[in-house]
């Protein structure tokens, strides 16, 4: 069913992955993903992270107050102490049991070969790599809670 004028105005905003480490989670998505914090909001017993990639010329405040008018924005939530808790077992990414929740996210990139590359020379641990099965043309890292990240080039046709 197309749009309506009803939801003509509806964007996709943004998913939200609990994350028991920050700093491990913001170093992971900044420095070795590239996306931006774009907001960070300490709510007491939780803090949200809101990163995005840059595409837009925005000021800090601009980007600030438009985090929810944005499309594409992944929000990292961190429940205070689970980063000090030694009895926190993690979160479930969705893929103990295949095909029966949430599964990944995806990041399409220009070169998937060179991706690929610095990946494996920045550590990142890797669930499928380009050589292994079928679909080769398609990666896929883990984030720093296991969260299953599909890397796609963009052309990729399917």
């Amino acid at each position: 069913m197309p749009a309506t004028t009803e939801t003509a105005s509806f964007k996709f905003n943004h998913t939200m992955l609990r994350i028991k480490d920050p700093k491990a989670s913001l170093h992971f998505y900044t420095e070795i993903l590239g996306m931006t914090l774009i907001r960070e909001s300490n709510m007491g017993d939780f803090t949200l992270y809101f990163l995005a990639y840059e595409g837009e010329n925005l000021s800090p405040e601009e980007k600030n107050a438009n985090v929810f008018a944005r499309q594409g924005v992944l929000e990292l939530t961190h429940n205070h102490g689970t980063e000090s808790d030694p009895n926190f077992q993690g979160y479930s990414s969705g893929n103990t049991e295949p095909g029966k929740g949430f599964g990944h996210i995806a990041i399409g990139v220009a070169n998937i070969e060179e991706a690929c590359a610095r990946f494996e020379k920045l550590g990142v641990s890797f669930k499928k790599r380009l050589t292994d099965g079928n679909m080769r043309h398609i990666a896929f890292i883990l984030d720093p809670d296991r969260y299953w990240i599909e890397i796609v080039p963009h052309t990729l046709k399917v």
